[in-house]
């Protein structure tokens, strides 16, 4: 369940390939027991979720679901999962507070942003270590609760703030308030529909700093939106470099769908592999799905799959990633708690 259409698709259906690799490989190996891979499209907006988190809960042999893919549409569809208990486990939702609601079928694969919001803020801190950083975010629950983090962490660094609306194209207010504060840094906690076009209109109007984002940025479509802009960008995230997966992940992702695994192509393929494995072991029963997903412990693409009490990820690891020459690259791993 994600954002198959619409403005953020770029993220969505990287999620759902992991996903379809991981079922397509246990049905190759299991070819008397097929599962079935429901595709839901949400567009990955609260308005949507409810509608189809419903229709999912309703169908009795749907044991679990990979997703929903961000934070906002989860808050809206979650407590329609709680009731028909149904399990869901998300690669990429990573509002803290998700895992704070006391919802007993919420679990996700990855770190949330009360890491990654100090691990980017460290990251600007320790490598790029400016005078004075400008933070924007588009008042969603991802993005500014990340850039909430980011504030945070940095403290007096801070010189500046403002805010943007999903599906805004003119950002010439933001522009001309940073502009007037010549900021070393600029951050941006959202997603790339809005921050590739905010930093393309920066850069256009004589904004030198040095633009970081974070996971709601780390598509190609950023790079398309953003133009010249989106070179030296600095991208955080709560997800490993796909070619850096344990086993075979990335070979064989790259096989079914035909292309190298994006971000949290990994993750979504671990939280799979998390519902396969039960029904493989037997688990027929939602209920029965979640006392099996209390005791995993197995390794994944990404990492090591364990879950805590209130469902997070008890491993994690958040990365730096650049863009050089039209393209994301690693960077380098960061250190948390540094």
């Amino acid at each position: 369940m994600g954002a198959l259409t619409g403005d953020n698709a770029g993220l969505g259906t990287v999620m759902r390939d992991g996903a379809k690799t991981a079922v397509e490989l246990y049905n190759k190996e299991n070819p008397d027991a097929k599962v079935c891979l429901v595709e839901a499209d949400s567009e990955g907006t609260e308005t949507k979720a409810p509608g189809v988190a419903k229709n999912l809960a309703k169908q009795e042999n749907v044991l679990g679901v990979v997703g929903p893919g961000f934070s906002g549409e989860s808050h809206a569809a979650l407590p329609i999962f709680e009731e028909a208990g149904l399990p869901i486990i998300s690669g990429s939702a990573t509002d803290p507070s998700l895992s704070e609601k006391g919802w007993k079928t919420f679990h996700r694969t990855l770190g949330n942003d009360a890491t990654q919001g100090p691990a980017a803020a460290a990251y600007i801190k320790d490598v790029l270590d400016p005078k004075s950083v400008f933070v924007i975010d588009d008042n969603s629950p991802y993005g500014k609760g990340l850039a909430d983090e980011v504030r945070k962490a940095l403290g007096d660094v801070v010189k500046g703030d403002a805010q943007v609306e999903a599906k805004q194209t003119d950002f010439g207010a933001v522009v001309t308030a940073v502009a007037s504060e010549k900021p070393d840094v600029v951050f941006f906690g959202g997603y790339y529909a809005e921050g590739g076009p905010l930093a393309d209109q920066l850069k256009k109007g004589g904004v030198e700093a040095t633009f970081v984002g974070a996971d709601g940025l780390k598509d190609e479509n950023f790079i398309t939106a953003a133009g010249d802009a989106a070179e030296g960008v600095i991208l955080t995230c709560p997800c490993i470099p796909g070619e850096q997966a344990e086993g075979d992940f990335a070979a064989q992702f790259e096989e079914i769908i035909g292309e190298a695994p994006g971000t949290y192509g990994a993750e979504a393929f671990d939280a799979a592999n998390v519902f396969l494995d039960g029904i493989k072991d037997g688990v027929k029963t939602r209920e029965a799905m979640l006392e099996y997903i209390k005791s995993y412990d197995k390794p994944g693409a990404s990492k090591n799959v364990k879950f805590t009490e209130t469902g997070e990820s008890q491993d994690v690891v958040v990365w730096a990633y650049k863009v050089e020459n039209g393209v994301i690259v690693p960077a380098q791993q960061i250190e948390l708690g540094s």
